[in-house]
Parts: structure tokens; C-alpha cells; sequence
């Protein structure tokens, strides 16, 4: 398990900056207190209770795996949670918008696990330096839990060659799965655990195994980005601005929702994952579609 790093006043410091810039992660960054994180997890469990068998057009499994924080107020106040927005100053700068929020979730004792992949690779967003993905831990991420493994210095290749699995276990939408050999011992553990995350740049190569043990393994997940990064093959894109101001106009901003799956949230729900699935999925015989 790594040391948790010290922030200075809730910030990164100039040799965690430069850590991030050469092993494109780093962690465990503690933003909040663990009984924070815990609580979170609860109103996130007592959503699930709420909504899984209320009628909701698509599966309340989908709503949480892609653009959470279209429907729920939680997934954003996580995401703008100035703690970890001051984290994230310390990569992206000043003006930061919120991309994406999703809860992933490892049931307990499941074979569940997700490939080896870079995530710029379909997202029609190029091999950019500016999207981070914060990682909050909502319950322990170990590598028993199925915590994932990091592939130091890798954001420094361009986007490598994927292919797209039939595996039923794999987690992602095409079951991609970059197309290089990771040795074991070229994977670093991200441990963490309550109330910490990790950052990692979005062309990491990273994945993890499956949860061996008890508990779910359940983390709040936040792509953050520069307001000049752009979509490249999608016709429109779509993000929440979080901090300072978008002069470059590349995103069709929006508002977050005040309650959880209001009609207007889950028509702009539908219109956001139509244009996004132009990028993520094309090409693609996967017939799972996205986060199925």
C-alpha cells in the first residue's frame, strides 16, 4: 500500500505535479473524511433501493455507469466538490469542466473485471493531455476488491491499438482491450480507500481483476477536462462547467438536475448518450451498447 499523500491547503505541490506528469497517476489523496465517503456510499445504496424497480426507461444500471450526474444530484455535488476541484487545479489549471460522472460498482464475489485499455482510445477526443479522471473511493479499492492497476509512464505513448472481446465478464462497453503485453510486474496497485482518490491521465494504460471479497467495491468516478480539448469524431459533446470559464465553446453546457431522474434530465440523458455513442461505439460489432 502507498503512503497517502500530503496536500499543501488542499493542493497538489509542485513534485506531485511532476509525479502525475511522469507516471501519468498518482495517489492516494485524501479529500475527505473517510464517514464522508461512507455516507456517500449510503445515499448512493439508498438511491438503488429507490429507483432499481421504478420504471425507469432504461436500467437504473445504465444511469449509473454513464453520465450520472445528467440525472443525479449526487453524481454532480461529487463531482464539484470544491475539495477535489482544488486537487485537480493542480492539473488541468483554472478552468476545469466536469466531462463525466459515473458510479462503478464490483458486486462482492463476482468475476467481474475490466480489461487493460487507455481511456481517450473511443472517445473522440484525441490523445489529450487535458482530461483527468478523479477516482473517489467510496468503499476499500484493494487489490483483492479488484483495485486498479496502473501501467507507470504509459501516458506517454500515443493511443495504442485496441480490439474489442466477447468476454461476458469484462466490464467495459466493446470489452476493449489494449493490444500490447502487460507483464504483472509492470502493474502498480492503486489502493485506496474512503474519503481518498487517484487521478490518472486518460491515456494510461490501466484495468483491474475481479472482487474476491465480501464487499461491494464501489468508487465515484469523474472525468474532468480543459475547456479546449474538443470532440473529433461525435457531431456535438456535451459537459457541466465546474470551475473558471470556457472561452473555446467546443461543449453544449447544461445544468444539473435537482432531482434524481426528472423527465426534462432524462430526455437530455438520452440526447447526450445518442451523441456520445457516435464516438464510443463506432466501428464496433458490439451489440452491448454502452455500459450495458
Amino acid at each position: 500500500m502507498a503512503d497517502i499523500q500530503s496536500l499543501s491547503d488542499g493542493r497538489l505541490s509542485a513534485s506531485q505535479q511532476k509525479a502525475y506528469w511522469d507516471d501519468g497517476y498518482l495517489f492516494p489523496l485524501p479529500v475527505m473524511p473517510a464517514k464522508e465517503a461512507v455516507a456517500l456510499r449510503a445515499e448512493l445504496e439508498a438511491l438503488e433501493d429507490t429507483w432499481r424497480d421504478n420504471g425507469l426507461p432504461l436500467p437504473l444500471n445504465t444511469y449509473k455507469r454513464v453520465n450520472a450526474h445528467c440525472v443525479l444530484p449526487l453524481a454532480h455535488r461529487i463531482g464539484a466538490d470544491p475539495r477535489i476541484l482544488d486537487v485537480v487545479e493542480g492539473i488541468l489549471g483554472p478552468d476545469i469542466l466536469i466531462y463525466g460522472v459515473e458510479f462503478f460498482i464490483k458486486e462482492p464475489n463476482t468475476r467481474a473485471r475490466v480489461s487493460m485499455h487507455q481511456d481517450l482510445t473511443y472517445w473522440g477526443l484525441g490523445a489529450i493531455d487535458g482530461l483527468v479522471t478523479a477516482w473517489l473511493a467510496l468503499s476499500p479499492a484493494t487489490p483483492a476488491s479488484g483495485c486498479m492497476d496502473f501501467v507507470q509512464g504509459s501516458h506517454k505513448q500515443a493511443i495504442l491499438p485496441h480490439a474489442d472481446t466477447d468476454d461476458p465478464d469484462n466490464l467495459l462497453s466493446r470489452g476493449q482491450e489494449v493490444q500490447v503485453d502487460v507483464p504483472d510486474d509492470q502493474r502498480v496497485p492503486i489502493e485506496i480507500h474512503p474519503g481518498q482518490i487517484s487521478l490518472h491521465h486518460g491515456l494510461t494504460i490501466h484495468g483491474s481483476g475481479p472482487n474476491t471479497t465480501d464487499d461491494r467495491r464501489i468508487a465515484a468516478v469523474i472525468r474532468y477536462c480543459t475547456p479546449d480539448v474538443a470532440q473529433q469524431v461525435a457531431d456535438k459533446d456535451y459537459a457541466i462547467l465546474a470551475r473558471g470559464a470556457d472561452r473555446a465553446g467546443n461543449f453544449i453546457h447544461f445544468a444539473p438536475p435537482i432531482t434524481p431522474f426528472t423527465p426534462a434530465s432524462l430526455a437530455l440523458y438520452d440526447e447526450i448518450r445518442t451523441a456520445q455513442a457516435k464516438a464510443t461505439m463506432a466501428g464496433t460489432a458490439n451489440n452491448k451498447g454502452l455500459y450495458a
